[in-house]
């Protein structure tokens, strides 16, 4: 989505250790109309694949992922990543490694939210190692359900985390794609 490439090549900003930050329109500070259109792109890629539950993690991608259910007409499912005195013990449940947290947090959602025979799409601000997607898609195949495919808002494919899991044939499609990014420079490119 070229839009979306202009607006991070705009205002992101490339840190050590391979970060891009996008706080003035999605991680921190939410665009909303800008973040309604990659929405309507998430929906246009997956209008015919029946979706009838949307499903993130908390909490970067709840935003994409509450406006893409919009689109829909479904529910937004968010898996938890810690346990609170108010969600039952009758849970799916996945270790996810952060690296930008440099944790493994064990996610959760409420059976009750996640049922054999839904059609579940994944939607996520970033794929970089694809930790939170496989977390995610284990919490699906627990339930019973069927993935559908994953809308990813930038995918950092220079570390590689979409190529194993599209090769065991899951769908994934990323708005935008980034090949590599220099600190220093402050440069970042995109797959072609």
């Amino acid at each position: 989505m070229k839009a979306l490439e202009d607006k991070i090549l705009k205002e992101g900003q490339v840190y050590p250790g391979n970060v891009l930050k996008v706080g003035s329109f999605l991680n921190h500070q939410i665009d909303v109309p800008f973040m309604c259109e990659c929405a309507k792109e998430f929906y246009s890629l997956f209008k015919d694949a029946g979706v009838n539950k949307v499903l993130t993690i908390e909490a970067s991608g709840i935003a994409i992922a509450a406006l893409t259910a919009q689109y829909f007409e479904c529910p937004l499912v968010f898996a938890k990543k810690s346990k609170t005195s108010n969600i039952a013990d009758n849970v799916y449940s996945s270790a996810v490694k952060s690296f930008t947290h440099n944790c493994v947090n064990q996610v959760m959602v409420e059976k009750a939210y996640l049922n054999p025979g839904d059609k579940v799409l994944v939607i996520d601000d970033f794929l970089a190692h694809g930790e939170a997607l496989r977390g995610l898609f284990d919490l699906i195949d627990q339930a019973g359900a069927e993935v559908v495919g994953a809308g990813i808002l930038i995918e950092k494919a220079f570390q590689n985390g979409g190529t194993p899991l599209r090769s065991q044939g899951y769908r994934i499609e990323s708005l935008a794609r980034v090949a590599s990014m220099d600190a220093d420079s402050g440069t970042v490119t995109f797959v072609e």
